[in-house]
């Protein structure tokens, strides 16, 4: 026979149903909001430009930027990191802007190449590098003398403006290194043998918020 005081009481283990439906809603709640965030994750890695491209120019990995951005169904309008670089750009893209398929190819500077125009005056504040200008030519049919301004050449781009290294101040004219089709560049260098008054104009209106 057992003594009293060897016996012992076996303890039963009781969980409270209201714990364990607590744990099944957490469990729910963190799988849910799991899921949620999974399928709201639907951004597309493309390239963005890190600087102003303009046409011509050779495509670099330090050129681009790669960016995550919403897209949905326009994702394949755009260059992404998969393309190896080293296209040549067709179209100016502006920095920070996403770097359109349509804006790129492999013949870009077949078509095109680079001369600077004197141009008296100033530039109007929006003519930077990258900037789509139209060349106004008007032609000198004496001294002091000049016929109407006709266009030159249309859609011409600003490479870049060439900064004056001497004491001619900026006012008495600034030159401008402009990509133009080669088809137009007998009309320009004849315009500047000639001595006729050359404009620059953008084309682009930017809008004003």
């Amino acid at each position: 026979m057992m003594s009293p005081g060897s016996t012992r009481t076996r303890r039963r283990f009781w969980v409270d149903p209201r714990f364990v439906i607590g744990l099944v809603l957490v469990a729910t709640s963190i799988a849910g909001v799991s899921a949620i965030v999974a399928g709201s994750d639907r951004t597309t890695a493309v390239y963005t430009a890190r600087h102003t491209l303009t046409v011509g120019d050779r495509l670099t990995k330090t050129d681009l930027v790669e960016t995550r951005v919403r897209l949905g169904g326009a994702a394949d309008l755009y260059l992404s990191p998969t393309v190896e670089p080293g296209l040549l750009v067709t179209q100016t893209i502006l920095a920070g802007e996403l770097v359109a398929r349509s804006a790129v190819g492999a013949a870009a500077g077949e078509l095109t190449t680079s001369v600077v125009v004197d141009v008296p005056g100033r530039l109007a504040a929006r003519v930077v590098s990258g900037s789509v200008v139209d060349i106004w030519s008007a032609r000198a049919t004496g001294p002091g003398e000049y016929a109407p301004p006709t266009i030159l050449v249309a859609q011409a781009v600003v490479v870049r403006i060439v900064i004056p290294t001497g004491i001619i101040a900026a006012d008495n004219g600034q030159s401008v290194e402009l990509l133009v089709p080669k088809a137009n560049v007998a009309d320009v260098l004849e315009a500047i043998m000639n001595g006729d008054a050359l404009a620059i104009v953008p084309v682009n209106t930017p809008v004003v918020p």
